[in-house]
C-alpha cells in the first residue's frame, strides 16, 4: 500500500499548474483568484494532526473571505482530526466524507480490436475548441463556467497533452495526461452521452497507455472519482493500490458529492 504522502505529492505538483500553494504552519492555502468558484483552485488542505482548531478556522475563514472566496477544507487523516473538524460543524461549515480510490496502472497494454472508424490526435489550437466542450458538457466536471479557464491554463502547460477522439469525424471523447518526473496521472477522461457505450474510453486509453510507454514514464496513476468509474478503469489494467478517506468542509456553495451528482 503507498502512502498517503507519496499520493499528496503528486496531487500538490497537479494542483499547482493551476493554482498557488501557500504554506502554512499546520498545512497548506491553495488560491487562484482568477478561479474563485473552482474548488480544486481555492481550499485549504490539512493532513496532519491539528492542535488549534479554532486559530486554523479563522485564518482559513479570514483568508477566503478577504478575496471574495467561499472558505473551505480538504482534510485527511480523519481518525486525528475530531477538533477540527468538531470546531467546523460548529461554525456552521457544511461537511461530507468521501472515498477517493488510488489506481495504478499494471504495464500492460490492453487488447482492442481495432477500429477504422476512431482516430485520436493531440489537441491544438485547430481542434481546441472542440475538446473544451466535450470536457465542459460534462456535470461531474463542473460545467463550462469552471472549467473553461482551467482548461486554458492547462492546454498551455507543457507538464498536459490533451487528447482527442473522434467517431466516424465527431469529435465524442477526451482525455489528457499529466506529467511530473518520472510520474504521470491520467486525467479529463470523457464522453459525450450520445456516443457512451461504443467502447471509446478504453481505445483512448489504450491510446494514452502506449503513449506513456513510449515517454519511458514509470507509473501511470488515475485517481476515479466513484467506485463506478474505478470499476471501468480496472478493466483495463489499473489496480486499486489505495482507497484514501478525506473529508470536505465548507460555508456555501454545492458540495462535492452533490457536483458528482451522488446526492
Amino acid at each position: 500500500m503507498m502512502m498517503l504522502q507519496d499520493v499528496l505529492k503528486l496531487d500538490f505538483a497537479y494542483l499547482e499548474t493551476f493554482t498557488e500553494r501557500i504554506e502554512t504552519k499546520w498545512g497548506s492555502i491553495f488560491c487562484n483568484e482568477d478561479h474563485p468558484n473552482y474548488y480544486d483552485a481555492n481550499h485549504a488542505h490539512l493532513s496532519d494532526t491539528c492542535h488549534d482548531p479554532q486559530l486554523i478556522v479563522d485564518e482559513v475563514i479570514n483568508f477566503y473571505e478577504s478575496r471574495a472566496i467561499i472558505p473551505r477544507f480538504y482534510i485527511y487523516n480523519l481518525e486525528n482530526q475530531q477538533n477540527i473538524i468538531s470546531e467546523l460543524k460548529e461554525r456552521d461549515f457544511m461537511y461530507e466524507e468521501l472515498m477517493s480510490p488510488v489506481q495504478l496502472w499494471d504495464n500492460r497494454v490492453i487488447e482492442i480490436v481495432n477500429n477504422n472508424s476512431i482516430t485520436i490526435e493531440r489537441v491544438t489550437e485547430e481542434n481546441y475548441q472542440e475538446a473544451l466542450e466535450i470536457e465542459s458538457s460534462i456535470k461531474e466536471f463542473g460545467g463550462m463556467e469552471i472549467i473553461e479557464n482551467v482548461y486554458k491554463e492547462q492546454f498551455n502547460h507543457p507538464a498536459f497533452t490533451h487528447y482527442l477522439l473522434r467517431y466516424d469525424g465527431v469529435a465524442c471523447s477526451t482525455a489528457c495526461v499529466f506529467e511530473d518526473g518520472d510520474q504521470a496521472r491520467m486525467e479529463s477522461v470523457a464522453t459525450i452521452e450520445e456516443f457512451r457505450g461504443k467502447g471509446l474510453i478504453g481505445v483512448i486509453i489504450q491510446f494514452i497507455q502506449r503513449e506513456v510507454m513510449n515517454r519511458g514514464i514509470e507509473n501511470l496513476w488515475v485517481f476515479p472519482i466513484n467506485e463506478s468509474i474505478e470499476k471501468v478503469y480496472n478493466k483495463y489494467g489499473f489496480q486499486t493500490v489505495d482507497k484514501i478517506k478525506n473529508a470536505h468542509a465548507y460555508l456555501g456553495g454545492k458540495g462535492i458529492k452533490e457536483i458528482r451528482g451522488e446526492e
